[in-house]
């Protein structure tokens, strides 16, 4: 599969991507800690200093490969046909059940919600939700309904990148406060301390997919111990976070 240009995308944020960005976006995105809440069960995150490199790492992998799918999806979009096997690709991405369960959980929230805020197209072209409803009926890979949901309502391909790379780390930053005790101030100190890498996340994904050279040339990296922490999480009788 070859994508096309990404074609033209505005420097500075749109309001559309504060508000897709925004934490209290009706998507789900607060019900999940990326892989926090079992990695501070199990001793690897203990502080704020810890956090940052447990952020870091999520970013360099899960990070990598999200901006990646969302910035190929907005590319594929509006077809359903190149967007279901885009999907595909994500769910090669992801060995981890529980992982995928948590994204497509997500993926369905953002669909959800974007149907009831943006139901008219910016662009004049046909909304994707029924066509990734009715191919995906567990819901789309989340990556994936970002990069269509954000080319649906106006926004470029490498504001769904930095969307996706920018998401790989806040949420599981904010569940901090609620897990570790640490202070907003700190979480956003942790935030501030990523922001350059998150740009950088977000224009060599875009970049990958502008190439044309496909999926093969998109990011697959792994995380093996995150992984493993999401399927032990997944059976635990009480928790806060559904990943």
């Amino acid at each position: 599969m070859r994508y096309g240009a990404v074609g033209a995308e505005p420097g500075a944020a749109s309001s559309v991507l504060l508000l897709l960005a925004d934490g209290r976006f009706p998507a789900g995105g607060h019900t999940h800690s990326g892989g926090l809440e079992e990695a501070i069960a199990a001793g690897r995150v203990r502080d704020s200093e810890d956090l940052i490199a447990f952020l870091a790492g999520r970013l360099a992998t899960t990070g990598q490969v999200e901006a990646a799918m969302a910035a190929a999806a907005w590319t594929a979009a509006p077809s359903i046909e190149r967007l279901l096997a885009l999907d595909a690709e994500a769910v090669a991405r992801c060995p981890s059940p529980a992982l995928r369960e948590a994204s497509r959980a997500q993926g369905r929230g953002l669909l959800r919600a974007a149907r009831s805020i943006w139901p008219a197209s910016s662009r004049g072209e046909v909304a994707p939700w029924p066509g990734l409803a009715g191919g995906l009926p567990h819901g789309p890979m989340h990556a994936i309904a970002l990069g269509a949901v954000g080319r649906h309502v106006g926004l470029g391909a490498l504001e769904v990148a930095l969307a996706a790379a920018q998401a790989s780390v806040s949420g599981p930053a904010w569940a901090a406060t609620r897990l570790l005790a640490v202070s907003p101030f700190a979480v956003g100190h942790c935030l501030a301390r990523l922001s350059t890498d998150v740009e950088t996340v977000a224009s060599t994904a875009t970049g990958l997919v502008a190439s044309g050279d496909g999926v093969p040339s998109l990011p697959a990296y792994s995380a093996p111990l995150m992984e493993i922490g999401a399927e032990d999480h997944a059976r635990w009788e009480v928790r806060l976070f559904a990943s």
